[in-house]
């Protein structure tokens, strides 16, 4: 644990002193004198093995976070929208979409057999048409692997405007 100490300063008072417009031949001068009491000095002191442990531990998480990436998208917005929140979106190759139940349901994910890179199968990453989320916070997932651009939407809301586009890199 380190301790830091402030240092203290002491200012004399100068009630006494003429001012320097004076007719005196004498230069007035001041002296402030200080103190400072002793600042410990912090001292690290850290084996190879330490390091090591705390590199292990530090990609050990980053390994982890990085399994557990997801997109989220909103179903519905907090104003009552029809809409995907957001409605573009870039992801990677491998992560994971995880589509949230929000407002103005029911609500599916149905992605577009002819919006989707080539020999990509929409019955494997979509919901049935006729299977909705009903309740808020209700979800859906999916992981897309192939490279591309896939269009997406709401069978019963497409034609108010609740469609989707993700890229995948």
């Amino acid at each position: 644990m380190a301790t830091i100490t402030s240092a203290a300063v002491t200012i004399p008072s100068f009630t006494g002193l003429k001012s320097c417009a004076a007719s005196s031949s004498k230069p007035t001068t001041a002296r402030v004198a200080t103190t400072s009491a002793a600042v410990p000095k912090l001292s690290v002191k850290a084996s190879l093995k330490d390091f090591g442990v705390a590199v292990a531990a530090t990609a050990a998480t980053a390994i982890l976070a990085s399994s557990a990436l997801a997109a989220d998208v909103l179903l519905g917005g907090d104003d009552g929208s029809l809409a995907f929140i957001p409605q573009t979106f870039e992801i990677a190759a491998g992560e994971k979409i995880v589509f949230s139940n929000n407002a103005g349901f029911p609500h599916n994910i149905v992605f577009d057999e002819d919006e989707v890179p080539a020999g990509v199968d929409v019955a494997k990453i979509s919901m049935n048409e006729e299977d909705y989320l009903n309740a808020k916070g209700e979800t859906y997932a999916v992981t897309l692997t192939e490279k591309g651009t896939y269009s997406f939407y709401c069978a019963p809301h497409q034609g108010a405007g609740m469609v989707g586009k993700v890229t995948v890199k």
